[in-house]
């Protein structure tokens, strides 16, 4: 994911809103400001990064049975092979 993407950069202003009043009040100077600015970058990365990753739903396989109906299919496949026994001990 690039950092550069718009709901990254939203987020960084968003983040950065605080040092540059901090900054333009006169408590930080011009440099601290700028030290501080890359951190809120990398701030709205991760934070987007781990909306995104929670928000993704997880992909399913639907060639795998749920569980439920594996005990489901093991007591039809468990009475059919009884059927075939039945059927081939009668012959």
């Amino acid at each position: 994911m690039s950092p550069l993407r718009w709901d990254v950069l939203l987020l960084a202003f968003v983040l950065a809103l605080p040092v540059l009043a901090v900054g333009m009040r006169g408590d930080l100077t011009a440099e601290e400001v700028a030290m501080r600015l890359p951190w809120c970058l990398l701030a709205a990365w991760g934070t987007v990064a781990l909306l995104r990753l929670a928000g993704t739903p997880r992909a399913v396989d639907r060639a795998a049975p749920r569980p439920a109906r594996r005990a489901e299919d093991a007591a039809h496949m468990a009475h059919t092979a009884q059927e075939e026994d039945t059927e081939h001990s009668a012959a």
